[in-house]
């Protein structure tokens, strides 16, 4: 009697998406450099506060204005801090705003622009004149009015960031929300008997989600460079807490006298903790993008 042959052993998921991610990786050096950047930054914020050699508050006018040197690496400010363990500690403090804004963001500008996109009708209206009248605004202008009107502590930080970052959202989503709610797999899953929101959150939502991974990643960005800007300008977070942007601002006056390093350790975290989210976007859509899976 003949053998029946065994049907072929399919490979399973999660080493496929290895092998797409190993793709992603070594057909895209600049990928993996910046999720090397995210993974460090990510450490620093977390063990960071637990490991730096000095206090982060503490003064000592005896080596105030330090330059950089063993004891002090990024040297020390006007009251003596330790600049190295200021910048350390402050990572936690603004990644946290940016995660929290870009959630906020996501769950309203998100939510809003594919149920606009999806249904369309009085929806689409509402949040589309939503989403006109807040870039009717400088967005930065429009989050320092904010700020100063409910007070500048970090909660209402995050919340002036999502709301200048509500069209993006909301555009985006909407846009893509629109191109597949006549899909056939929304056809099918209608005719299947799913309701409406379930079509939403179980198909429409997930087939955005690359582009909106892109959008969150440089949104990031975007946000601790707003923390930063509202705390340069007095309208952030308050000294004597380390965040970048204060200690740019703290360090922008000593520069003409010499003291270069208070400003240039704080604004080069700042660059690169940008940076890395910028270049982040496009691996993200490499990664998650079932199209390119090929």
């Amino acid at each position: 009697m003949a053998e029946i042959a065994s049907p072929p052993v399919l490979p399973a998921r999660n080493g496929s998406l290895v092998a797409h991610a190993r793709h992603v990786f070594t057909g895209n050096p600049v990928t993996g450099i910046a999720f090397l950047m995210f993974v460090a930054l990510v450490l620093v914020a977390i063990f960071g506060p637990l490991l730096v050699p000095h206090d982060p508050l503490a003064s000592d006018t005896a080596a105030a204005l330090s330059p950089p040197s063993a004891a002090h690496w990024f040297g020390t400010d006007q009251l003596g801090r330790d600049i190295f363990s200021r910048v350390v500690v402050a990572t936690r403090l603004d990644l946290a705003i940016a995660i929290a804004s870009v959630a906020l963001v996501f769950a309203a500008g998100g939510l809003a622009g594919v149920a606009a996109g999806y249904f369309g009708g009085w929806i689409d209206i509402v949040v589309g004149r939503i989403g006109d009248t807040i870039m009717a605004f400088p967005l930065f202008v429009l989050a320092m009015g904010i700020v100063a009107a409910l007070g500048n502590t970090i909660t209402n930080i995050v919340i002036a960031t999502a709301i200048i970052n509500f069209p993006l959202y909301a555009r985006v989503a909407r846009s893509e929300a629109n191109i597949r709610r006549n899909a056939g797999f929304v056809q099918a899953a209608r005719l299947s008997g799913n309701s409406e929101a379930r079509i939403v959150l179980g198909q429409i939502l997930p087939n955005i989600m690359p582009i909106m991974m892109v959008q969150m990643s440089l949104t990031m960005g975007y946000a601790i460079l707003n923390a930063a800007g509202l705390s340069f300008i007095g309208l952030g977070v308050r000294p004597p807490t380390a965040e970048w942007g204060i200690m740019v601002a703290e360090g922008a006056s000593f520069i003409v006298s010499g003291e270069w390093w208070i400003a240039l350790f704080p604004g080069l975290a700042l660059m690169l903790a940008v940076f890395c989210f910028n270049l982040l976007g496009d691996g993200l859509r490499d990664l998650i993008d079932p199209q390119r899976r090929t």
